[in-house]
């Protein structure tokens, strides 16, 4: 029953439920299959989930989901994990985990598939408009609130990490593009910053819940663009960006952040996730085959 990630089962599950939240011992526990790398989960009963994260670097966003998200949950138009519950180390186990509503719904596994992807965009729009119409006041930095230039030597390194097995020239060529992007003109928002087919639920065709915030923070909203090439197929992009309002600095910026997130995923990725890899590539195609349309090339 062991998932890999630092001797977290369900055994230990069950002790720190039964020690910390007695009221839930003798609960279910099972694991959830997730292609997720930061937090293990387990569905504690019929409608619980346990979220424990997987490093020390994952255990810092406990504090900040727990203060932020109840405040921003009434707030947006879909469902977002709200904490019922904080745990702390305990029985082996060295970091603060979480209690959470566990939220019905399927993950994206490929963008697009099987539902209306129009609406869906004008879902993704309306989250996103949401969340960014949120007061700023007191709200930490995104995990991804660098300027795009900050990305440019990490995102070369990946490009020339993958060469031969990316179109590494136009990688280049639509990387330099997005860096000629005017800055934001405007303050902060607040950006999710992780927009991926693991991080959105859809039930009925529709998007029914947004999770995983551990990059959520202050940031340029053209972070939040990646949703375009993360979880949509190109004939929905324009509705997107038609509902978000997305100008074309703001769309440019969107294409580079895309992009540099994909790369660094793909190259960490290739051999020892699978998911992730695949999805890291299908955005970096995406990417590629735009540039070269809008510039009149072909994309290798």
């Amino acid at each position: 029953m062991r998932d890999g990630g630092g001797g977290i089962d369900v055994g230990l599950v069950r002790r720190l439920v039964g020690a910390q939240f007695p009221r839930w011992a003798g609960l279910a526990v099972e694991p959830v299959d997730s292609a997720g790398t930061s937090n293990a989960m387990y569905r504690l009963g019929g409608d619980m989930v346990v979220r424990l994260p997987r490093a020390a670097g994952s255990a810092d966003d406990v504090a900040k989901e727990h203060r932020w998200l109840p405040r921003l949950a009434p707030r947006l138009p879909v469902a977002v994990p709200v904490p019922l519950g904080k745990g702390v180390p305990g029985e082996g186990y060295p970091w603060h985990w979480s209690v959470y509503r566990w939220l019905p719904g399927r993950t994206e596994s490929t963008p697009g598939l099987g539902h209306d992807s129009g609406l869906f965009a004008k879902d993704l729009a309306e989250f996103v408009g949401a969340l960014r119409r949120i007061d700023t006041v007191g709200g930490p930095p995104s995990y991804r609130s660098e300027p795009l230039a900050a990305r440019d030597a990490a995102t070369r390194g990946d490009v020339e990490a993958l060469r031969g097995v990316i179109d590494t020239e136009t990688a280049v060529a639509a990387w330099e593009e997005a860096l000629r992007a005017p800055a934001p003109d405007g303050p902060a928002v607040w950006i999710h910053a992780d927009l991926q087919p693991g991080n959105v639920l859809v039930e009925d065709g529709r998007l029914s819940a947004v999770i995983d915030f551990g990059c959520l923070g202050l940031g340029d909203a053209a972070v939040d663009l990646i949703a375009a090439w993360y979880l949509l197929p190109a004939d929905a992009r324009d509705v997107f960006r038609t509902a978000v309002a997305a100008d074309d600095a703001a769309w440019a910026r969107g294409r580079g952040w895309a992009l540099s997130v994909a790369l660094a995923e793909l190259r960490y990725y290739r051999v020892t996730n699978p998911v992730m890899a695949a999805i890291a590539r299908h955005v970096i195609e995406e990417l590629l085959t735009d540039h070269a349309r809008r510039h009149g090339g072909t994309s290798a």
